[in-house]
């Protein structure tokens, strides 16, 4: 079976040492969350991972959800983990005071999501999902309507869903069919079908609160038409209790590849009673925030199964033996060296702890940028840390998801055809993996708000930040040669980069498929880029903690060396990334429809 083990001493690498998250001390939330209490959430939350919800992984992939006579039940369990988790307060981690949550920063919270989707990611998804929800209602609902749901979707006695997709559209919503009729008090009859929804229904909480994406009657055609609605399983009596079950059902549960222990189900409403959230025909705005705070999420998964996949690979190389050192035996009083000896196992295994490491330092940035978005009193940083949201979100669920789909595959063979064989646990992290890069828009789609929306906005302010971001960091490094081995990758990457976003903005106006043909890999550059950024500034640590005669002396060189792996081995290849994309769309569009 496989294991997980909480890479607690990496979280607080990155949070104290590297990012000093103790700089925002008199910050809301932060105020709240000095390093001893982060520590001790940390432990806590390690356990609850390691012990509750690593053990129901494989259970979860091997039973699945049942749907039977229109009740769907999760894995065993699934229950008395969800049980555990909203005894223990972790839903309500970094919601607003105002509604029963503890309120401290959303960087936590990412942390922790981490460590519950790498142990089990198909029952994370449930409470993730339910955060979507909240973010959503908590910026456009009412005030009637945050009263009287946000505090039981903090506290998790009630989850929460996005319906957007139907049968004959996914990505392109103005498609949309289900329909939304005034009853004439404010509410609404919501009738049509939703598919692929995620966590749609169980049996983990009492209630289901189903944020739907609907049509108004008479609304305009297109995108433009579009409103959301709160439609809940059970609805929900002035004093707070639950009434009469509402027109929804589920119609069946999808059979799909991986993630089995989340129940993804088509949902059918039957003029269902729902409330618009916001304004009429304004319904993706508030579906934008939803989908934002998922995108997130969804990028975290990728790291999360690289991580756990790793972990597993790792333990394996140490004890299979099988064959010798192609430089002399290691082991001679063994009849075969540990695989970890051979130059390839060893590419595959550096390939996803090099990622792992800096991709988790890159969320962790990320974040902290966004918190300090909402929570800095200096106009200047909230500015960066909103335009450092936007921009790298497409990146984070894009490139993590890619690349945290090829680590787990890479892990999977590090074990040869024992990673084929189930009870190794590899083969479904692979088919876990492999949804990140579909769901919450398709990674191609990601490519393209990157290059078509994210690069221009506010006048392209946001990558202009990022590259000063860089520059200041390169500037400060100057005299010192430790770091030439990371600045000097570093500063071509970032050459590449700069060279990229430029041949697009002067090529893709021209001619749109040239920004469509180098997106993809436009992302994958950018996600280099900004991981390399990452690996120079924690190298920069581990060099001044060795320098100060720090006591983990080995945790500090491995950091070094970790970093001088990809600066060698990953950082080369924004160059091939910027040859393609300078090769423009020519040769790919050359091809008629009937040639494929």
């Amino acid at each position: 079976m496989p294991t997980y083990k909480a890479p607690l001493r990496e979280y607080r690498f990155v949070l104290n040492e590297v990012l000093d998250i103790a700089q925002y001390k008199d910050l809301p939330g932060f105020a709240d969350a000095p390093e001893d209490l982060v520590n001790a959430i940390l432990d806590e939350a390690a356990k609850l991972a390691e012990e509750v919800l690593a053990p129901l992984n494989q259970v979860g992939d091997e039973e699945g959800c049942r749907l039977e006579n229109g009740v769907v039940t999760t894995p065993t369990g699934f229950k008395d983990a969800y049980k555990l988790l909203v005894e223990g307060g972790w839903p309500s981690l970094v919601a607003d005071p105002a509604y029963g949550g503890q309120g401290l920063p959303a960087t936590l919270g990412v942390v922790f999501n981490e460590m519950v989707s790498s142990a089990n990611m198909a029952f994370g998804m449930y409470p993730g999902l339910s955060h979507g929800a909240y973010a959503a209602l908590s910026q456009h609902g009412s005030p009637e309507q945050q009263e009287k749901y946000l505090p039981k979707l903090v506290t998790g006695e009630w989850t929460g869903t996005m319906n957007l997709t139907e049968p004959h559209c996914g990505t392109d919503l103005g498609l949309m069919r289900t329909k939304a009729v005034p009853v004439g008090d404010g509410s609404f009859k919501i009738s049509g079908q939703k598919i692929f929804i995620s966590a749609g229904d169980h049996d983990l909480a009492e209630n289901i609160i189903h944020l739907v994406l609907a049509r108004a009657e008479g609304a305009p055609a297109g995108i433009k038409g579009v409103s959301l609605f709160l439609v809940p399983k059970f609805l929900v009596n002035e004093d707070g209790s639950l009434g009469a079950r509402n027109g929804v059902s589920v119609g069946s549960l999808e059979k799909k590849m991986g993630i089995h222990g989340n129940a993804t189900c088509v949902l059918n409403y039957d003029e269902a009673i729902g409330w618009l959230i916001g304004e009429e025909n304004k319904g993706m705005r508030a579906m934008f925030t939803m989908m934002n705070e998922a995108r997130l999420g969804v990028g975290l998964q990728g790291l999360s199964q690289s991580e756990v996949a790793y972990q597993n690979a790792v333990t394996y190389a140490r004890e299979r033996l099988q064959g010798r050192s192609l430089t002399g035996p290691k082991e001679e009083s063994k009849p075969a060296d540990p695989i970890i000896v051979h130059p390839d196992v060893r590419r595959m295994l550096l390939n996803a702890k090099s990622f792992n490491e800096g991709a988790r330092a890159f969320l962790i940035w990320t974040s902290l940028m966004g918190d300090l978005a909402h929570r800095s009193d200096d106009p200047a940083l909230a500015e960066f840390g909103d335009d450092m949201m936007a921009l790298l979100t497409p990146v984070l669920k894009g490139y993590f998801t890619d690349k945290g789909f090829a680590n787990a595959v890479e892990a999977q063979q590090v074990y040869g055809g024992h990673g084929y064989i189930d009870e190794w646990g590899m083969g479904q992290f692979v088919r876990d993996a492999r949804i990140a890069m579909i769901y919450e828009g398709a990674n191609g789609i990601q490519a393209l708000d990157l290059v078509g929306r994210k690069l221009a906005q506010n006048g392209g302010r946001g990558i202009f930040a990022f590259f000063k971001a860089i520059d200041d960091f390169i500037a400060e490094q100057k005299g010192n040669d430790k770091m030439t081995p990371f600045i000097t990758p570093l500063s071509a990457a970032r050459k590449d980069l700069e060279a990229a976003t430029n041949w697009l903005m002067e090529n893709g106006l021209s001619n749109p498929d040239n920004a469509g043909a180098g997106s993809t890999d436009y992302m994958h550059l950018f996600g280099i880029v900004g991981i390399a950024f990452m690996w120079a500034r924690m190298a920069r640590t581990a060099l001044d903690k060795l320098e100060a005669g720090a006591s983990e002396k080995d945790f500090y060189e491995t950091k070094i060396k970790t970093a001088r792996y990809y600066a060698d081995r990953v950082v080369p290849d924004t160059a091939t990334h910027l040859a393609r994309i300078r090769t423009g769309a020519e040769s790919m569009m050359a091809f008629s429809a009937e040639n494929f």
